[in-house]
């Protein structure tokens, strides 16, 4: 008995017991083998699929007349014309939408970065009662919806004569868009090393310096992330547009389409004009959001680090 356990392998006990206690392989890799992960996934691809051939059957309809998606939904185009474009950029008044998306677009979201930078760093570098107040109040003000506060904004900027402008509505979309980019802001700047930062102060740097110079260069990604993110927001943004403007020569894109498709209840359905606005709404950011995609997601996780 004693010289066969000598000639036992050695280590088997070892394994039988790695295989009770399961520490022999990691959750991440006893994750890959997963029944349920291998469903999530093929669903999560299913669903990617499925809004690529939506996007791409939107595309081919805008290049086709009202009668052929008519006669055929499912069908493709058999020549590149332009004509739906045309018409839904003078009937639909989008030349005049887009500039004004693209103004308020880009100010809004320059504006609330601009703003929201500076009071996120001294949320994340100072710790005190009326510091940790402000974070709270922000954080509270991400579980506000638009529509609780869609009467209130309305009278209060007609008292001050700034319902149907679009300064107004950049007004309002700071404002809504603030808590959000503050936390994530915040959380972004907690993230960064403090060594720098002490090293500047040794050298005599204001805070202003330190901010300008050394911590908003590092934060480069995550102040470019929440401008995306921001971007794409205010870009898409119909209810607050369709509640704040009256003038044709003042709506968006959201609400320029909204009023497109208005007008064909009385004129016709232009099936193929309606599917050329959807592509002059959402291919910018489609295009923003391929060209930078990888730039966000690095910019988002960056700040959990802490």
């Amino acid at each position: 008995m004693s010289e066969y356990k000598l000639l036992a392998p050695v280590g088997s006990r070892p394994r039988s017991r790695r295989r009770q206690s399961g520490r022999g392989t990691s959750p991440a890799l006893r994750g890959e083998r997963s029944v349920l992960r291998g469903i999530g996934v093929t669903l999560l691809w299913l669903v990617v699929a499925i809004s690529i051939a939506a996007l791409v059957w939107m595309v081919a309809q805008a290049f086709r007349d009202t009668r052929a998606i008519l006669d055929d939904p499912w069908g493709v185009p058999t020549s590149l014309d332009f004509g739906n474009f045309v018409r839904a950029w003078t009937v639909g008044d989008f030349a005049v939408a887009t500039w004004n998306s693209l103004l308020t677009t880009v100010v809004s979201s320059v504006l609330t970065v601009a703003i929201a930078a500076p009071c996120s760093y001294y949320l994340s570098r100072v710790d005190n009662k009326l510091t940790r107040g402000l974070s709270l109040y922000f954080i509270l003000g991400l579980g506000i919806p638009a529509q609780v506060i869609l009467i209130p904004l309305f009278v209060m900027l007609n008292k001050v004569y700034l319902t149907d402008s679009i300064i107004g509505l950049n007004l309002v979309y700071i404002g809504v868009s603030m808590p959000f980019t503050v936390f994530l802001l915040t959380a972004f700047f907690r993230s960064l090393p403090l060594e720098m930062e002490e090293a500047a102060a040794l050298d005599g740097t204001t805070a202003f310096g330190t901010f300008w110079r050394i911590t908003l260069p590092l934060a480069k990604g995550g102040i470019l992330t929440a401008f995306i993110l921001q971007v794409i927001s205010h870009w898409n943004e119909t209810l607050l547009a369709l509640t704040l403007l009256q003038s044709t020569e003042k709506y968006t894109l959201p609400v320029a389409l909204i009023s497109f498709v208005q007008q064909q209840t009385y004129s016709g359905a232009d099936w193929g004009g309606l599917f050329a606005g959807l592509v002059i709404v959402v291919l910018p950011m489609l295009v923003i959001y391929v060209w930078l995609g990888r730039r966000l997601t690095e910019g988002l996780t960056l700040g959990m680090g802490k």
